[in-house]
């Protein structure tokens, strides 16, 4: 009886050891924080000067492995975005530094040739959530620059984004690179310079495994 006893007690064991193991390798999740240099284009030609900007990049990611090659990677990341600008709005001339604050969700494929390389591509979901302007103009005034806040900004942007993750034992250093499907304005009518988001984000990350 005490033999039964123990086989019993001791297949227990190893099947819950063999279900942790499984469970590790199907499922694992990490904290990541980095920067973004941002900048914008105009997608219909129109004369708009920008310059690139830093920003903060923080969040989480999971991993969720279909195989030894393919898996599934999610991340909700704070990223500030943005760009540093001259132009003209009704006949005068400004300067203004534009920060943007998004909830980035990637939904990531995985492609892992080798254990230590991950790469990454897939869509990018982002919410605007704040946007600070520092607006001067040759001949600044309220009408000009309410004209150019405009609230005509287009709140939630479809993305598309890439990169690749080297993996060193728990921790995570990724880079990558993405830029926006759809313009900046909501309806297309604007007489602010309509624009897209394209950045490039450095990031490390610890891996929970």
């Amino acid at each position: 009886m005490k033999k039964v006893s123990f086989l019993i007690t001791a297949i227990a064991l190893l099947s819950i050891n063999s279900y942790a193991q499984t469970t590790t390798k199907m499922f694992n999740f990490g904290v990541k924080v980095g920067a973004n240099y941002s900048n914008v284009y105009d997608s219909e030609g129109e004369k708009f000067n920008a310059d690139g900007k830093y920003g903060l990049a923080v969040g989480v990611f999971a991993s969720i492995p279909f195989g030894s090659v393919l898996g599934f990677q999610p991340e909700v990341l704070y990223s500030e975005k943005g760009f540093k600008a001259t132009g003209s709005v009704l006949g005068s001339d400004y300067d203004l530094t534009r920060t943007t604050g998004y909830i980035d969700v990637p939904l990531l494929l995985a492609i892992k040739p080798a254990p230590v390389i991950t790469i990454l591509v897939g869509p990018q979901f982002s919410f605007l959530v704040n946007e600070k302007n520092s607006f001067t103009s040759t001949t600044a005034s309220v009408q000009q620059e309410q004209t150019f806040k405009n609230d005509n900004v287009r709140k939630n942007t479809l993305c598309f984004t890439g990169g690749v993750d080297v993996n060193i034992s728990n921790f995570v250093i990724g880079a990558r690179a993405g830029w926006d499907v759809q313009n900046n304005n909501g309806d297309g009518t604007s007489v602010t310079p309509r624009y897209k988001n394209a950045w490039y984000q450095a990031t490390i990350g610890f891996r929970f495994l």
